[in-house]
């Protein structure tokens, strides 16, 4: 069972519904998290593998709540820029995400992470700059 984490009083987003996202393990102190995700049939290409896009959101739906939570939800993290690099393709099934801050400002965070099959093998690792936006401020009703 996961630690409490500062996402735990928030709702779950559509897109973490679509993507099967789910808390397995965080250190927010160290700024890091391991999220599980559902790589579902629906989101296969023309081969059979998972297609990039969904792979992209997954590790961008990891690299934020990595830093919220080291930020113990006080920042939201909209993304600026977003670099992915796809390693091994991708099958439909559980997907693990790690998300670590690597350094953050007043303003700015950098993140990275990886995103893995059950075996262990990285499908794809991802860099991330993120804007930090007071979360009472971006996450108003």
């Amino acid at each position: 069972m996961p630690v409490p984490t500062a996402l735990d009083g928030l709702p779950r987003p559509p897109c973490a519904e679509l993507l099967g996202w789910e808390v397995v393990e965080a250190r927010p102190a160290d700024g890091w998290i391991r999220i599980r995700f559902e790589a579902r049939p629906e989101f296969v290409n023309p081969a059979g593998h998972i297609q990039g896009g969904f792979l992209a959101a997954m590790l961008d739906d990891t690299m934020g709540p990595a830093m919220f939570i080291y930020a113990e939800g006080r920042m939201f993290t909209p993304t600026i820029e977003l670099h992915v690099s796809y390693l091994a393709p991708a099958r439909p099934g559980p997907l693990y995400g790690e998300g670590q801050v690597v350094q953050a400002g007043k303003s700015i965070a950098f993140l990275e992470g990886r995103l893995m099959d059950l075996s262990g093998t990285v499908v794809a690792k991802a860099t991330a700059t993120a804007r930090l936006v007071p979360s009472n401020k971006a996450l108003a009703a």
